[in-house]
């Protein structure tokens, strides 16, 4: 066959989704959650941006610092182990502490505004267990 793999793609016939599309669509609340209307705003203040990063700058500087001071390996190595504390998390319907995230970046004694206003039982990520667990592993 002298056509190859490529041409072979162009030749199939795409697969039509059954879901609803267009302005009657279905909001599926259990896969998605609760719509937000905060997301779909523009930034209403300069510093926003800076404050919703701010601890991926300072995790960018305090990096930076470390290697200048110790070398290569030292951000590395703590990059390595921040990536492992943040594959560990609990099941998608529970809510998550992060304490050793924490106790890595030294804020395991601070106290913060996510620390008092951040109650679970207000969270808007709550939903049927069974139903999110089999959307995370993608057998929905």
């Amino acid at each position: 066959n002298s056509r190859g793999a490529s041409s072979l793609l162009k030749d199939t016939v795409p697969f039509t989704d059954f879901s609803a599309s267009g302005p009657f669509e279905g909001y599926d609340l259990l896969r998605r959650g609760f719509t937000s209307v905060k997301n779909e705003l523009m930034p209403s203040h300069p510093l926003e941006l800076s404050e919703k990063n701010f601890q991926l700058n300072q995790d960018k500087t305090n990096f930076d610092t470390l290697r200048n001071i110790q070398g290569i390996h030292a951000p590395l190595k703590l990059q390595m182990e921040f990536r492992a504390v943040k594959q560990v998390q609990r099941l998608p319907f529970l809510h998550s502490s992060n304490i050793a995230l924490d106790t890595l970046r030294g804020n395991a004694e601070c106290i913060g505004f996510e620390d008092i206003l951040n109650d679970p039982s207000q969270s808007e990520v709550m939903g049927e267990p069974h139903m999110m667990m089999e959307y995370k592993l993608g057998l929905l």
